[in-house]
């Protein structure tokens, strides 16, 4: 028999007729006609090379083909109904999940601690992880189910990947507060910035980043003092040397409460585009109830970062 030829609405008859031993009572059980549960009987036989009940004396009793179907076809129902059901309902009060979120240090700033706190009260046992983002392996982790959730800047992903904004902010630059080029001024010219000692983020070690490439178009250039691959370790470095360097607006404000540092406008000419940052899943997880709920908790937390308004210069 070729599956695709078969009425799957048949199963459930087939279950009825074995179950009650007659077409009038199976008809009652599954909401059908008798002249309609006698027709799929006929289409049973005829399908199963089997006459399913057969008449003894005023019974009708099954085959032991029938009857060898009842279990197995009791179970496929079973998992039918479950299947169909729709996704399981979410509890976080009760809820024992694991999730492992990867993104840059920033987040551990910006997003972990009032995640953490929220889930604190609202999701006590519920563990989270937060990795590092290896930017040209983000795909990878999401489909191998390694990450959950990976939050980056916007870009191209393969065609099974989903995202939703969170927040877009610009750049500012940071020193220490007594910087001896900028310690008595307000704004920083192009002049200076270029001749400042600058330190980047890049956990690749790239020494060319999109602010140098700005700079190119207008024949300019900056000197690049180090590298290094944490948002956090460029913040400490720039305290406590005579260095400077470009870093989101948040997250410099934050630093400000922890790390002697003041917080300058970049130069008009470098003004740039600013970068959305997203969150990103494997589209096998969009109508998952869990991960629904995660998602909402990072876009709340992350909403008031959006277009944080920047500073006067310090």
């Amino acid at each position: 028999m070729n599956l695709a030829n078969f009425d799957l609405n048949l199963l459930k008859v087939l279950d009825a007729l074995i179950e009650t031993r007659s077409t009038t009572r199976a008809a009652d059980r599954i909401g059908l006609s008798q002249p309609a549960v006698s027709s799929a009987l006929k289409r049973l036989r005829a399908a199963l090379d089997d006459p399913i009940l057969v008449r003894a004396g005023p019974k009708m009793i099954p085959t032991d083909y029938a009857l060898s179907l009842a279990a197995p076809l009791r179970r496929v129902l079973e998992q039918t109904e479950v299947l169909i059901a729709g996704a399981p309902t979410f509890d976080p009060a009760s809820a024992k999940d694991i999730f492992r979120i990867s993104g840059s240090d920033f987040f551990s700033e910006m997003l972990i601690p009032p995640l953490s706190d929220y889930l604190a009260t609202a999701a006590p046992n519920i563990r989270l992880q937060h990795v590092d983002l290896v930017p040209d392996s983000y795909p990878q982790t999401l489909e191998s189910r390694e990450v959950d959730l990976a939050l980056f800047p916007r870009t191209e992903g393969p065609s099974w990947m989903e995202s939703a904004p969170l927040f877009r902010n610009g750049f500012v630059l940071i020193a220490r507060r007594d910087h001896p080029v900028l310690k008595a001024r307000q704004a920083v010219d192009l002049d200076t910035f270029c001749a400042l000692s600058h330190i980047l983020f890049s956990p690749e070690g790239n020494l060319r980043i999109m602010g140098d490439i700005a700079l190119e178009k207008i024949g300019r250039a900056r000197r690049v003092a180090m590298t290094l691959p944490v948002m956090y370790g460029v913040c400490s470095a720039v305290a406590e040397t005579d260095h400077v360097a470009r870093v989101s607006y948040p997250l410099a404000h934050k630093l400000q409460g922890k790390l002697p540092i003041g917080i300058f406008p970049p130069p008009a000419e470098l003004a740039l585009p600013e970068p959305e940052l997203v969150m990103a899943w494997h589209r096998r997880f969009t109508a998952a109830p869990a991960h629904r709920w995660l998602r909402d908790c990072v876009g709340r937390l992350m909403a008031p970062l959006d277009k944080s308004v920047l500073p006067p210069p310090r």
